[in-house]
């Protein structure tokens, strides 16, 4: 009897434990540092692309072309101003030889209030950050074969709200998120401009009209929404893993006026028709990810996680982001203090 209690309690802590410690694992989607907790997680990753053939990258010969290795390398940070006030941020870069493009795909600044908490019939979130891709400029070239991004930022600034509700159940966690992002209009790039690339409806090119060779544009505001869930589960204090799903919507960009001053009236003329041919540039898409992980406690401060990401989408006719194919495979260590 004494043998069979002992087991029943020794049973009961363990789930406890377990459960226990779901909440405060790294890798948890409703995870949260405490007061005072700061968090890294630090991540390096391979991706394989197989572009669409939209329009756009037919005429510049990319449609079905294979970029291999592309580098991605990110950076997860916090700070736990109370035990239900936080302070993040999220930054990322992407390095691709086969494009030659290569930059920030990701700045993200943010506060984060947790309005209800465990104890309570399920976890809800309230979060703002500062979007911060116009840290650096959009750089891009005009071409004889059209417009060539030559990094990932698109130049602005723009502010996100987002909201999380989840729960867990002791070993077992879900979570859902909902969020969008407003950006703001400004000048913030800088398009190198081809000499022998076409003044377009003529048979000039634009070296002959003196055109420019760097121009900045006003780009119009633009918009992105996202949502998706997320599971957890704690097998043990040491393993873990995760799973979901994520949508993203990116709206087309859009060009209101080119911002430089022009040196004759033919380039003006020229600056204002290709306003005019950007102005709605439809190259947005959207995009359907698949997440798996599986995490290894270390220990109480440090986690070692392997992950993967598959992404299907479907992308507007202008757009070169659209592919076939685009798995990411990477690692990321996880440690508080």
């Amino acid at each position: 009897m004494k043998k069979s209690l002992k087991s029943l309690i020794a049973a009961t802590a363990s789930v406890v434990s377990t459960g226990a410690f779901a909440v405060s694992n790294m890798e948890n989607p409703l995870y949260m540092p405490q007061n005072r907790e700061v968090y890294l997680k630090t991540g390096v990753a391979i991706m394989y692309k197989k572009a669409d053939s939209t329009p756009v990258l037919k005429n510049r010969g990319l449609d079905g072309q294979e970029e291999f290795p592309v580098w991605r390398f990110s950076e997860d940070l916090g700070y736990g101003i109370t035990d239900r006030f936080a302070v993040f941020g999220r930054f990322g870069y992407t390095h691709d030889d086969d494009i030659d493009r290569r930059g920030m795909h990701r700045g993200r600044l943010g506060l984060m209030y947790r309005v209800l908490d465990e104890a309570e019939p399920f976890v809800w979130d309230l979060y703002s950050e500062a979007f911060l891709s116009g840290v650096s400029p959009m750089k891009g070239t005009y071409t004889k074969t059209g417009f060539k991004f030559d990094n990932y930022s698109h130049g602005r600034y723009g502010i996100i709200f987002g909201t999380r509700l989840g729960k867990t159940w002791d070993k077992f966690t879900l979570a859902g998120n909902i969020e969008y992002l407003q950006t703001f209009a400004n000048h913030n790039n800088k398009i190198s401009i081809d000499r022998d690339a076409p003044v377009p409806g003529t048979s000039y090119n634009m070296g002959m009209i003196n055109f420019p060779e760097e121009i900045e544009a006003n780009l119009k505001s633009t918009h992105e929404t996202c949502f998706g869930f997320d599971t957890h589960y704690q097998m043990n204090d040491a393993w873990s893993f995760g799973a979901g799903f994520e949508y993203h919507e990116h709206a087309d960009n859009g060009v209101k006026s080119v911002y430089t001053k022009m040196p004759n009236p033919a380039s003006e003329q020229v600056a204002q028709g290709l306003a005019k041919k950007f102005a709605n540039m439809h190259d947005g898409w959207e995009e359907y990810v698949l997440k798996v992980n599986v995490a290894n406690q270390l220990s109480d401060s440090m986690q070692l996680t392997l992950f993967t990401e598959y992404t299907f989408d479907d992308s507007h006719s202008g757009s070169q982001n659209g592919t076939d194919v685009k798995l990411e495979v990477g690692a990321r260590f996880n440690t508080r203090f």
